[in-house]
């Protein structure tokens, strides 16, 4: 049986809703969440009662501790510092209180799948996987067959054989019984690989696969203007970036 796995959200409510439309499409009705489901756009309280109505495990990211106050800001740029303070303000208590019930990680069994934001090693450090040589150390680090990551954005699917040599896949993957996997989804609200469209991740027994889905960018980008978020965070949205 199929499954979603998605992240970094960002409080991009028509992201999400485009997503999960194109999840419920497919006939698939269990999805994922790893991390970052606030931080940068404008709708966090209405994200997180989709993500709680549809999602069957919640991974926080730095974003959502940093608006929990459990990580500090201090490496995060101006805007994404005026975005946490905008989010604080705006969230409820129900909705801060739903946000700290996310796990670090989670293993999950019947899928042989690892689950964690940033990545394996340290997840609470928020480093990015950004080489193979990255992939190594991390691949080390858990036992499953798969585990999905998000935080950088940019998604790609890694594959380790069981020689030990490693693989990049760009959109998509067959499963190799002796391989394992470890797959950044990309980003749901605020994609920073040169695509503007939402990204997503759907898996089954024989292939994973990284989706594109369209939604109406600028509906959200006027969302940001009413509520005064940073031009920069608004225009990027055009360009996938």
């Amino acid at each position: 049986m199929a499954y979603a796995v998605i992240s970094d959200v960002h409080s991009n409510l028509h992201a999400l809703e485009s997503v999960l439309k194109d999840i419920g499409d497919r006939g698939i009705d269990e999805v994922y969440f790893v991390g970052d489901a606030v931080g940068y756009g404008p709708l966090p309280d209405r994200c997180l009662d989709l993500l709680r109505d549809n999602c069957t495990v919640l991974i926080a990211g730095n974003h959502d501790w940093a608006v929990l106050g459990f990580t500090s800001i201090e490496y995060f740029n101006e805007n994404a510092v005026a975005a946490v303070n905008y989010t604080k303000e705006v969230m409820s208590d129900e909705h801060l209180e739903f946000l700290e019930s996310f796990k670090l990680v989670k293993s999950c069994v019947e899928r042989d799948a690892f689950f964690v934001h940033a990545t394996p090693l340290n997840p609470e450090n928020w480093d990015y996987l950004f080489s193979l040589k990255d992939a190594a150390v991390n691949f080390e680090v858990f036992r499953q067959k798969i585990c999905f990551i998000g935080h950088s954005h940019t998604p790609v699917i890694i594959e380790q054989k069981s020689s030990g040599e490693m693989l990049i896949h760009k959109n998509a993957a067959e499963i190799n019984p002796g391989s394992r996997y470890m797959v950044n989804d990309g980003s749901v609200g605020q994609p920073r690989d040169g695509d503007p469209r939402a990204s997503y991740c759907v898996m089954n027994s024989h292939k994973i696969e990284i989706v594109r889905v369209g939604y109406e960018v600028r509906k959200t980008q006027k969302e940001m203007e009413v509520v005064g978020l940073p031009s920069r965070l608004i225009e990027r949205l055009s360009y996938g970036y």
